[in-house]
């Protein structure tokens, strides 16, 4: 303390902004200091005044009142650390450390104010740290208790967190298990430290298990992206072979072609929603554009079909007065010339030209089986061989009547009596040979 300072203005304005909470200790300044007439500033000790400095340019006022506040700050730090030790925040070791700080910052210290007094202070906090280090041993059991208490916590939550990624490795539920462990991984920062190791084992678990999943579900995306292109690919094949049909007039092979194209795009799978929704738009409008076209034709030919139906209607009862037949040559001509109109008609609907069709062939059928009867008798194989059936009756019953007269002369009845009906029946198959060779004759 026996070093003079000489104020300069920076360290004034710092001293002046320092706040004095220790005002107290210092009361009346002129009861421990004055301002010479020289302007040199005394603080009065139970050893007489020492020197402590000067501020030129200042009144006496102003001067004695920066040396003051200097005292001020001193004592607000011992103040500070009373107060510190009292509540059980200052660890032992360091406050007697910050007592030996203090003691050489008073020892130094040129400012005004009861020294004596600061000085007792001083003293009197190494008693403070004896009377409060049962308090603060207390707090600190209490705190490292609580410390426990918040470590179990922290490991049951982060092993719960643990546990719960590890069932979820192998999911498949991939959009709900992703946003799961996005959760877990948020518990798990907002989630107290443990020691070093012990995290470091529990965070290992819970890291494998989230790469373990996400490499599951990296593989499985990237094989839908495979798949997708796939399909993809198989579809803009079906749409290629659509656009080629969209304007086809083949109007029952082309509709039977989409219907395989239908069956192979449903065959072909399901690929990324926004490509298949814009590939199916395009094999829909090549599939309607065909579909509209054999719409508008199919009401365009059922008018048509409609006056044809009406034509075949009325021919029908022409066909019909055909019958019955009285001359087979004539009526074949008319059939043909009617059948000639028929087909010249054009399309009727397949189900009603079916019933009508077949009434015709009914009265076709009759007709051709009354032509293949006259053909039959005007063949010259079957004349011929109906004339030697007639011939071979002729000569076999007179074989018999000879028999007869010879068994009758030789007195042999009953042998004459079996050459008689032998004869008797081939004369009946005679009569009907006869009648069918005059039919021969006839046409």
């Amino acid at each position: 303390m026996d070093t003079v300072e000489n104020v300069n203005g920076q360290d004034a304005n710092q001293v002046a902004q320092t706040p004095s909470p220790a005002s107290a200790l210092v009361g009346d300044p002129s009861k421990f200091g004055r301002v010479g007439d020289d302007g040199i500033v005394y603080v009065i000790t139970p050893e007489g005044e020492k020197a402590v400095g000067s501020y030129p340019g200042k009144s006496h006022q102003e001067a004695l009142a920066y040396f003051v506040r200097k005292f001020e700050v001193l004592a607000s730090e011992v103040a500070l650390l009373g107060a510190r030790i009292k509540s059980g925040a200052m660890v032992p070791s360091d406050a007697a450390a910050a007592v030996s700080k203090l003691r050489d910052q008073l020892s130094s210290l040129n400012g005004v104010g009861d020294l004596v007094a600061l000085a007792h202070s001083i003293e009197h906090i190494p008693t403070l740290i004896d009377e409060h280090r049962s308090a603060y041993e207390a707090r600190k059991e209490a705190e490292k208790a609580v410390k426990e208490v918040k470590r179990a916590q922290a490991l049951i939550a982060k092993e719960k967190i643990v546990a719960e990624a590890e069932t979820h490795a192998l999911s498949e539920n991939w959009k709900f298990t992703g946003d799961r462990l996005k959760v877990l991984l948020d518990e798990w920062k907002s989630a107290a430290r443990l020691d070093k190791k012990t995290d470091a084992e529990l965070w290992k678990r819970f890291s494998s298990s989230r790469n373990k999943f996400d490499k599951r579900r990296r593989t499985h995306f990237a094989q839908l992206e495979t798949q997708s292109a796939q399909v993809a690919q198989s579809k803009t094949q079906i749409i290629e072979q659509a656009k080629s049909l969209a304007n086809s007039k083949d109007w029952l092979a082309t509709a039977n072609r989409f219907k395989e194209l239908m069956n192979a795009w449903k065959a072909a799978g399901r690929g990324k929603k926004n490509v298949d929704t814009k590939l199916w738009e395009e094999f829909k409008a090549a599939q309607d554009t065909f579909f509209a076209a054999k719409k508008a034709d199919l009401e365009k030919r059922q008018g048509t079909m409609a006056t044809n139906l009406a034509k075949r209607e009325a021919l029908l009862p022409e066909f019909e007065a055909l019958l019955p037949v009285t001359n087979v040559k004539d009526t074949r001509k008319k059939f043909r010339d009617l059948m000639d109109q028929w087909e010249r008609i054009g399309m009727t609907e397949r189900n009603k030209r079916g019933s009508m069709e077949a009434r015709i062939e009914k009265i076709q059928a009759e007709i051709d089986e009354l032509h293949q009867q006259e053909s039959r008798k005007s063949d010259p194989t079957a004349i011929a061989h109906a004339n030697t059936v007639v011939q071979g009756l002729l000569d076999a019953i007179e074989s018999y009547e000879k028999q007869a007269a010879k068994a009758e002369a030789a007195g042999n009845a009953a042998k004459a009596m079996v050459a008689r009906e032998a004869a008797i029946v081939r004369r009946g198959w005679l009569e009907e040979a006869q009648k069918g060779l005059s039919e021969f004759k006839k046409a």
